[in-house]
């Protein structure tokens, strides 16, 4: 299953002299099909995504990315900008289009002495974890290493330390866009401040994100994660144990709540394998002895299957569910908002896990709050912060004879959960936005007019729609 045609699409194609003068401008690589490395070069992480694109571009730095953008508006090509491959919706790749693939750029320079990073728009979070936590600071980035920064951090960035530090997009100092009409800019707080709005939260409508610049912490090198599980018929009791723990530290630890079944693998007792559980994942940036007395009430809500809690480094924490989602594999996940964990919230979580027809996919419930809702809504494009819970659902399968099935259970999952929504979605886990404007404006929120204006300024003419696309709207006189 795939939302791609499945064809080349190489009708679109320009002049083959267009094509070779383009390529010779290129630092970087200019892939065709039917040349060696053109499947990889169309890979993605997701399986489930299978187009064929005309050309893709691997570029070596901005001027790459500036020509690529000139090459695409000016002979009409479908764009696609591949950052880490890593976004679950496929925009990384068209059919019959130009993908601009920064997987190359992966430079990271790191500022110790102003706690920033500026990495480039390939960077995965193993990337900017591996260089910043030689300085012992950290970016609050995702939950698995894998991930790239680009996609992740435009549309908000939910990581461990959501809570502690805020979203990664919270974190962006400033940033290098390369807009529709080829220009190479600043974005910033000082410097085209209304498209440094519209990136943190956002998404990829703007232009190409070449470099990041974070905000960095002091944390680690080593650390305390949290890593127990529990029978799901303790569910409630968990669930609320987490939430009252929350309460308690106001600007803390950031737990997740995860539904799953417990995998046949020799970490969990063979008595456990295939029973429903719900793990309670958390980590603590600090002292690893501080990290197990603080997290010690998440460990002791009730009597676990199995407790995998433990110090470890932060670069390693952050690579704890890198081996759930391993590349090529299939997925489909879709996401909403909850205003509070009633009992019925509760009930169908565990009922909607337990149906879900492959072992591998999980519930996941999005302990909110602390420092990324600080923010006021307006402040960045990232929109329904004050929103406590965020519920992810996850499809995770291996054989493409299963993805009907996966992504009915999906869908089923969010159409029982929507009536207990009070609105919006996390646009990092958006399905394929079938449903359309509704979503995206309730994945907006109130930003959603501001961020069409912003659009007409930088993007009139759409070049920048493989996305969650906003279109472009000039304010009313």
């Amino acid at each position: 299953m795939s939302r791609g045609t499945g064809t080349d699409g190489l009708g679109n194609r320009p002049a083959g002299e267009h094509v070779d003068e383009f390529a010779s401008r290129l630092r970087g690589q200019l892939v065709r099909p039917g040349e060696p490395g053109y499947d990889e070069a169309r890979e993605i992480w997701n399986g489930l995504i299978d187009r064929r694109p005309a050309l893709v571009a691997r570029c070596d730095g901005d001027e790459d990315v500036v020509a690529a953008v000139h090459f695409a508006r000016d002979n009409g090509l479908p764009l696609a900008v591949r950052g880490g491959g890593h976004g679950v919706a496929g925009y990384a790749v068209c059919d019959g289009g130009l993908v601009i693939d920064l997987s190359g750029m992966t430079a990271v320079d790191v500022a110790p002495e102003r706690r920033t990073a500026r990495a480039q728009g390939g960077c995965t979070l193993a990337d900017v974890d591996r260089a910043t936590q030689r300085h012992g600071l950290a970016a609050p980035l995702g939950v698995v290493s894998a991930t790239g920064i680009a996609g992740l951090t435009l549309s908000g960035g939910m990581g461990w330390l959501r809570r502690m530090y805020g979203l990664s997009c919270d974190n962006l100092v400033s940033a290098t866009v390369v807009t529709a009409d080829g220009q190479l800019l600043t974005a910033s707080e000082g410097e085209n401040d209304d498209l440094f709005w519209a990136i943190r939260g956002g998404g990829g409508n703007f232009g190409v994100v070449t470099s990041f610049e974070y905000r960095l912490y002091p944390v680690g090198p080593e650390v305390f994660f949290c890593n127990v599980y529990y029978p799901a018929d303790r569910a409630a009791e968990v669930l609320r144990s987490c939430e009252q723990y929350v309460s308690k530290t106001p600007d803390g630890v950031g737990p997740l709540g995860v539904f799953g079944r417990v995998p046949a693998i020799e970490e969990f007792p063979a008595e456990a394998h295939g029973e429903p559980f719900v793990a309670v994942l958390a980590l603590f940036p600090g002292d690893p002895a501080e990290g197990e007395q603080a997290l010690r009430p998440l460990r002791e809500i009730a009597e676990p299957i199995c407790d995998l809690s433990g110090g470890l480094t932060y670069v390693e924490a952050q690579a704890v569910l890198d081996e759930d989602y391993p590349d090529g594999g299939r997925y489909y996940w879709k996401s909403l908002n909850v205003p509070e964990l009633s009992d019925t919230l509760i009930e169908r979580l565990v009922e909607h896990a337990a149906a879900a027809p492959s072992p591998a996919s999980t519930v996941d419930v999005w302990y909110q709050g602390g420092a990324m809702a600080q923010p006021a809504d307006e402040d960045t494009a990232f929109a329904n912060r004050g929103v406590p819970y965020l519920i992810g659902i996850e499809g995770n399968w291996e054989a493409e004879a299963d993805s009907a099935a996966n992504v009915a259970w999906v869908r089923d999952t969010f159409a029982g959960l929507r009536p207990l929504s009070a609105g919006g979605i996390y646009l990092n886990f958006p399905g394929f936005l079938e449903e359309g404007e509704q979503l995206l404006r309730e994945g907006y929120g109130p930003n959603y007019e501001r961020l069409a204006a912003v659009k007409a300024v930088y993007d009139p003419g759409n070049l920048f729609r493989l996305n969650a696309n906003i279109a472009p709207k000039k304010p009313a006189a």
